[in-house]
């Protein structure tokens, strides 16, 4: 039986507990594989291939072929070690993060150098009678840092 858990009122947050972790397991041992040069060249060659060689499930697959980074998080993954993904495609952490906002790399920097989000309407889902209420699934989103020619 899964504890309770008051944190699940932050919005837009998936935190990575125990439960995350089990649900995550092989996706993020798929990404921490990317460590090795002859397994990102495997990946590079037939993503789906490479990727049907882990006990992953079919969302988490579909997460990573589409480079879905907030998919990825619903699904069990940590953001460090899906951060291999994108170096294994040659995209910084400040581009991936960017992608997960829905903004531009240049709008995310330029938040994050005046001082991030503003915390108003963003502690608890319904604060104030925020929008944040009626919080949208993660994954939800199109990728913006894919850019590979299939």
């Amino acid at each position: 039986m899964p504890l309770a858990k008051p944190y699940l009122d932050i919005p837009g947050t998936t935190i990575f507990d125990a439960e995350q972790s089990r649900k995550g397991y092989w996706l993020n041992q798929f990404c921490m594989s990317l460590m090795n040069a002859d397994n990102r060249a495997r990946f590079k060659a037939d993503e789906r291939a490479y990727l049907d060689e882990w006990p992953m499930t079919e969302a988490q697959k579909q997460a990573v072929l589409a480079r879905d980074l907030n998919a990825a998080i619903a699904a069990g993954g940590n953001i460090y070690y899906l951060a291999k993904i994108g170096a294994t495609d040659g995209k910084s952490f400040q581009q991936m993060a960017a992608s997960m906002t829905g903004m531009t790399e240049e709008e995310y920097r330029e938040m994050m150098l005046s001082g991030g989000r503003s915390i108003e309407g963003n502690r608890v889902i319904g604060e104030d009678g925020s929008a944040q209420a009626h919080r949208q699934p993660q994954g939800s989103g199109k990728s913006k840092w894919d850019g590979r020619d299939r």
